[in-house]
């Protein structure tokens, strides 16, 4: 008799054994490893996951249920990857049925098999590449992203926000023309070569030095914002492709994909890239998989969850922006894709490349104790000069709308000359809240233990934690008072008080907010590219990655916001945004201005970053890491839970601190999160540390096996986040 043991998804730290038919009965053929097959699962019916073929089993016979249905001829998932998702649910103490359901598109979850080996590709035709003058904007515009990417999937074009309806126009006027392509495997091995630059020697060293490494080496690309480093990324990759091979590479934002995949195209024309991102359907995420698993793509440029994706001839892999937070799945399966590359790389034995102007403290650790090989890129691409760095002191400086004069000043010096000036506030919305200046009463949510943002544009108070949504107050709920006023300030505000202090500058606002629609994030960005004086105000979104070229002047205000924090990574977090918005400036050739409001200007951090860069910085925040044995001096694990019930939240994080102690271990709680109360709920966590990895995890076994079987545990929501990268 014969028997296999399956993954399924369950919040289960274990696998299942079941039994296959003697005669088959019902199975077409028999599983295989990595394949799909239905199973009976208490009173249901759920997809699993092959993971072993087995002739005995520890389960009495009798008891095993048999399999009821294979779904899959061949594996969806190999063995190698298999071996990638079970590290994953060890590593973060995830159970390996779910890991395994949130790697796979939802196609697969859900046992289904369509057809996906084709795909549809749109691309200029030799009238439509003169890009003739229309009335439609949607259709010139769409002409326009073609002239700049290249061929482009029909997916990736309506996921840009162009409808269907414009590009069947195109096609009727025959300006563009529609080609299906299959899943055969990519066999070019010289790929057709756009213009590129000569690098410079820094440059050069880096592209010799990955180019010339052999199986396994991981490479921090430490470089200043401006230095090229996409230019080292594209001169590595046309190597990979000579030898035939994959590359990944991934990018935090989805609003960075679409400018990346164009300046990749234009690279490599011939070339077949594909994107993976959450913006994309189910059907559209099964057709990049499919294409990964068949070698018929040779480049995925993508977001975190693409890290799971199954390359058949992987050769490189690239981390851009590798310090950014959004690598970090903040729930759920709390993986770090920044971690599992390295983890994949060393599987596959290739090259890893980590690339960032401001490197993670946890990054920059392994390369001084030369676990990674650091790659320094001190000179700017485009000039030989830095930015000037300018500290604003707000103390007694009349402003308007949070801009001081002095700094309003300098927008008008810079906007006179044709160039384009960036406001950065990380705070969306009009105001953070409203205040009653008669009783003092503040506007804060009902839920949680933080206030409601007031959003004019919608009338809306507005929680930013929880969701939820109240109409503007007339009148004080305290005292009846009619005089509400905002206070402090937002995007929203700052949008509306330059309009009225330069009515002749175009403004574009740059938040989550402005961009929800689909395709307005893409259409902001191609208004700012086309030149000229206009004022940008955004948040972090316009921080990561973006190239402005008519940007000569940033200005960054409430920068005292990360000076003081619980969050031990308060100021590496500010350090790194601000040397990230800094960066936007001084990209066409001249140095570029930027302005930091302060209160504190003799802040250390403050003066550090601006007389000697975030590099300095960095080295010495390092230095106190290890002085206070913080991460990544140390390792640490969070185990978060939430409840109506405040008594039954803190009993169940108590009733963890004793479990079996092991040497080395530190335990800090249970202690109330910043936040204590979100959605009605009471937030508390219990703090895990120990300087050896094994022994943490060791503990955290322990912990989990402890767990399920805690009546406790039943009664709250918790978690467990390893090497939580976010304290609040």
């Amino acid at each position: 008799m014969s028997f296999v043991e399956v993954a399924i998804k369950v919040p289960l730290h274990r696998t299942f054994d079941y039994r296959i038919p003697e005669q088959l009965d019902g199975l077409s053929v028999m599983p295989k490893v990595g394949a799909r097959v239905w199973v009976p699962f208490g009173n249901q019916r759920k997809v699993a996951v092959v993971l072993a073929l087995k002739t005995n089993t520890d389960v009495p016979v009798n008891k095993l249920k048999a399999v009821l249905e294979v779904i899959d001829d061949e594996a969806v998932l190999s063995e190698r990857h298999i071996e990638l998702l079970r590290f994953t649910a060890r590593y973060y103490c995830y159970p390996l049925g779910e890991t395994i359901h949130i790697a796979l598109p939802g196609a697969l979850r859900q046992g289904l098999c369509p057809d996906k080996s084709s795909i549809s590709m749109v691309a200029l035709t030799e009238k439509g590449a003169k890009l003739p003058s229309l009335k439609a904007k949607s259709q010139l515009s769409l002409l326009k992203q073609l002239a700049d990417s290249g061929k482009s999937s029909l997916t990736e074009l309506k996921a840009l926000g162009f409808s269907k309806k414009t590009i069947d126009s195109l096609l009727n006027k025959e300006l563009i023309s529609q080609t299906i392509e299959h899943d055969n495997q990519w066999q070019q091995q010289l790929p057709t070569v756009g213009t590129k630059p000569t690098l410079n020697k820094e440059q050069a060293v880096a592209c010799t030095t990955i180019n010339q490494a052999v199986g396994f080496n991981s490479f921090l690309l430490e470089g200043v914002t401006g230095s090229g480093k996409t230019e080292v990324y594209l001169q590595c990759l046309e190597e990979v492709l000579k030898r035939g091979e994959q590359a990944l590479v991934l990018v935090p934002e989805i609003g960075l994909t679409p400018q990346t995949v164009n300046r990749f195209r234009r690279r490599f024309p011939d070339t077949p890239i594909m994107l993976w991102h959450s913006a994309l359907t189910d059907n559209e995420r099964l057709q990049t998989w499919r294409f990964c698993e068949k070698a018929s793509c040779a480049i995925v440029i993508g977001t975190r969850s693409s890290i799971f994706l199954p390359f058949l001839k992987l050769g490189m892999i690239i981390v851009d922006e590798e310090h950014d937070g959004s690598f970090k799945q903040q729930d759920t399966l709390r993986y770090h894709a920044r971690d599992l590359a390295a983890y994949r790389a060393f599987q596959h034995k290739i090259p890893l490349i980590l690339g960032s102007a401001t490197p993670a403290l946890e990054t920059l650790h392994k390369a001084i104790h030369n676990k990674y090989q650091l790659l320094s890129l001190t000179q700017r691409a485009q000039t030989s000069t830095d930015n000037k760095f300018q500290l604003i002191d707000m103390k007694g400086q009349p402003d308007q709308a949070g801009i001081a004069h002095a700094s309003l000043a300098t927008m008008r010096q810079h906007l006179k000359r044709g160039k384009q000036v960036m406001v950065f506030l990380n705070r969306r919305g009009f105001s953070p809240t409203l205040i009653c200046h008669e009783c003092g009463w503040l506007s804060e949510c009902t839920r949680c233990s933080t206030s409601a943002t007031f959003h004019k544009a919608i009338g809306q108070m507005i929680c930013h934690h929880c969701g939820e949504q109240e109409r503007v107050p007339h009148q004080c709920p305290d005292c009846g008072s009619t005089q509400i006023f905002p206070n402090g300030k937002g995007t929203e505000q700052i949008e509306e008080f330059l309009t009225t202090e330069f009515p002749d500058t175009p403004i574009s606002r740059i938040d989550r907010d402005s961009t929800r629609r689909k395709g307005s994030l893409e259409k902001a960005l191609d208004d700012i590219n086309q030149g000229g004086a206009r004022i940008l105000v955004g948040t972090q979104m316009l921080a990561k990655g973006h190239h402005f070229a008519d940007v000569s002047l940033v200005l960054i205000l409430d920068v005292d916001g990360g000076l003081y924090s619980c969050d031990f990574r308060a100021t590496e977090h500010l350090a790194q945004l601000v040397t990230q918005v800094a960066g936007r400036a001084g990209r066409s050739g001249e140095p570029g201005h930027v302005l930091l409001q302060t209160h504190f200007p003799e802040h250390p951090l403050l003066q550090d970053l601006v007389n000697n860069g975030y590099q300095d910085f960095a080295r010495f925040a390092l230095q106190e890491r290890d002085d206070a044995q913080l991460p990544p001096i140390t390792n640490m694990a969070i185990v978060r839970a939430e409840g109506h019930n405040i008594k039954q939240v803190v009993d169940f994080l108590t009733d963890l601190v004793p479990v079996q102690g092991l040497t080395g271990i530190q335990l800090l709680g249970p202690i109330p999160a910043p936040l204590e109360r979100i959605a009605g709920k009471y937030r508390f966590q219990l703090h895990i540390q120990a300087l050896e990895r094994p022994l943490l995890h060791q503990y955290l076994a322990q912990m989990v096996d402890y767990l399920s079987t805690s009546k406790l545990a039943q009664k709250v929501r918790w978690s467990l986040d390893v090497d939580p990268i976010d304290m609040i």
